[in-house]
């Protein structure tokens, strides 16, 4: 069934679930900035709003409009800041 996460005193959101792509969650952020780890790899898709990225290993920040997609490497932390409420699409591989 689904599981749902909450994260930096509910400012981030997700509902976890199993896609033909494989396990998945689909979440929302508020304004803010956070900073996540992996334990898979993950492919996030911007669904509405903007996302803001430092990747691991990068030293300028890359802006995801809706449905840009970023890939994370397993094992990594990567930073985030969006500006409005954002909505997202992950699937960990």
């Amino acid at each position: 069934m689904f599981k749902t996460n909450e994260y930096f005193d509910g400012k981030v959101k997700s509902i976890a679930f199993k896609s033909p792509e494989g396990n998945a969650t689909i979440g929302v952020m508020a304004q803010g900035e956070y900073e996540f780890g992996t334990s898979t790899i993950e492919h996030m898709t911007v669904t509405s709003g903007k996302m803001t990225i430092l990747l691991p290993e990068e030293t300028e920040w890359k802006t995801y409009s809706q449905f840009e997609t970023f890939i994370v490497d397993k094992d990594k932390k990567f930073k985030v800041k969006v500006d409005e409420d954002t909505s997202y699409k992950c699937i960990y591989k």
